[in-house]
């Protein structure tokens, strides 16, 4: 009998080491080495064993071992299944691709396990689907899905952990679609360490992700994340699948963001908006409306800025609060946009802005929990600040976009046009935007300011 070998794992980049060390030498985080123990190998077991196998037609029939000229690719388009949430196939980038593995991540509570079973039971009126808990029993399944009022003829279920059983299962079933709740739970018996750890996890998701190569079935998983919001597990999971979302909402709010951190078939900037209501998650055609709830008197420190999601505007409001501090350090305080940004643009302030902050505690807030990580902002947050030192309100149907840089330049930024647009179907008949932005004609009923500099943009308020 071979001899079993391990290796070291980095729970953070996945890179793999023969002996343990404490610091990793990629991604040079310290004390995230983990045990792998690799079994041995099977005798004529090659490397094609992991992506062989004839599938029905989709993705996974594109694994070749035959060497092609790229120019003979054949360039079809993947077919598509609809997810039957158009929020949910807007981040896949236009549905669920036979042959494909998706993670769903979130933290607890978020609603992952809510979305993939609605999606199940809906799917499963047309298609065959098997939905795997390890989680729950099969009762508490059912009473979620009673309580949802989802259709649930149709649906297989099973509740199991072992991977060898699920498969030797989805073998015999042959799903189109095939969920997985959790993959922190799923195990291997040759694998000798507990559900989750790093080898059960990468290992788990490997044999599923190649049945689902082979096989031409959708694989739906659900992964749990840390209290830093990385999924949980070994970094290498993220590579072994084609798209990784991430479910995010707290506990506080109805509201939930579907965003795409990485797809293979699609682009990684998509954002959907669901609603968690009483029978489930339902998702919002219109976010805008729901991000521009504002209070009926407008104070001091409120805007509204267009941001890109994707393929789509959004608008959503800013709010700024100045206040002398009583500290030597005053607090910078960004809930929704980046505090090292937030720091940058206090300093074009002072320098081309004339204003100084120095001694002020600002604290700057998203309404609605969402997370702006695109530099369109630049010009909103920089005027919500302002209104709030000089405790004075903006006009209530004002409108804001444009990236500032360190000289003070106002610098143009993406799909102007349309952001410009959609504020003006809102109501909007005011809008500071870069010069390079300002359409040719503006919107009936919308006035378009355009500015070069930041004392351009002060000076227009």
């Amino acid at each position: 009998m071979a001899k079993a070998k391990s290796a070291f794992v980095c729970t953070e980049c996945g890179a793999e080491y023969r002996k343990w060390q404490g610091q990793c030498g990629s991604c040079r985080e310290w004390n995230t080495l983990s045990e792998v123990r690799l079994s041995a190998a099977r005798p004529g077991a090659g490397s094609g064993a992991a992506v062989g196998g004839a599938g029905r037609g989709g993705y996974a029939g594109a694994l070749s071992r035959e060497v092609v000229d790229l120019a003979n690719v054949d360039l079809s388009e993947v077919p598509r299944l609809s997810s039957t949430f158009e929020e949910f196939d807007r981040v896949l980038g236009g549905g669920l691709v036979p042959g494909s593995a998706v993670l769903l991540g979130g933290h607890p509570g978020a609603g992952k396990s809510t979305l993939l079973l609605q999606t199940a039971g809906k799917l499963a009126q047309s298609r065959r689907v098997l939905y795997v808990t390890g989680e729950e029993s099969l009762s508490q399944v059912a009473m979620r899905a009673h309580r949802l009022q989802l259709p649930v003829a149709g649906l297989k279920m099973l509740a199991e952990t072992s991977v060898e059983t699920i498969l030797g299962v989805a073998e015999r079933e042959r799903p189109e679609i095939l969920v997985i709740d959790s993959i922190q739970t799923m195990h291997l018996e040759d694998i000798a360490s507990a559900p989750g750890g790093v080898a059960q996890v990468r290992e788990s998701a490997a044999a599923l992700t190649r049945f689902a190569k082979q096989s031409d079935t959708v694989l739906l998983l659900v992964g749990h994340v840390t209290k830093d919001g990385t999924l949980a597990g070994p970094k290498v999971l993220e590579h072994m699948i084609d798209a990784s979302l991430l479910l995010e909402g707290g506990a506080d709010s109805r509201f939930r963001t579907l965003r795409g951190q990485k797809n293979r078939f699609g682009a990684v900037n998509e954002l959907g908006v669901f609603a968690m209501l009483e029978h489930g998650l339902k998702e919002v055609k219109n976010p805008s409306a729901i991000f521009l709830s504002r209070a009926e008197e407008q104070a001091p420190g409120s805007l509204v800025m267009v941001v890109w999601e994707g393929t789509r505007p959004i608008l959503v409001e800013v709010q700024a609060l100045l206040d002398d501090s009583a500290l030597g350090n005053p607090r910078r305080v960004a809930v929704g946009l980046d505090p090292n940004r937030l720091a940058m643009l206090l300093a074009v302030l002072h320098r081309h802005g004339g204003l100084f902050t120095g001694d002020q505690d600002v604290f700057l807030n998203v309404v609605g929990g969402v997370k702006v990580l695109e530099t369109s902002a630049d010009l909103a947050v920089l005027l919500a600040v302002v209104s709030s030192l000089q405790n004075r309100p903006l006009p209530r149907e004002l409108v804001v976009f444009g990236e500032v840089g360190l000289s003070g330049e106002i610098r143009p930024v993406p799909s102007g046009q349309e952001r410009i647009v959609e504020a003006a179907k809102h109501g909007f008949i005011r809008a500071i935007v870069p010069r390079a932005n300002a359409p040719k004609r503006a919107p009936e009923g919308m006035q378009v300011v355009a500015v070069d500099k930041l004392a351009d943009a002060l000076e227009a308020l």
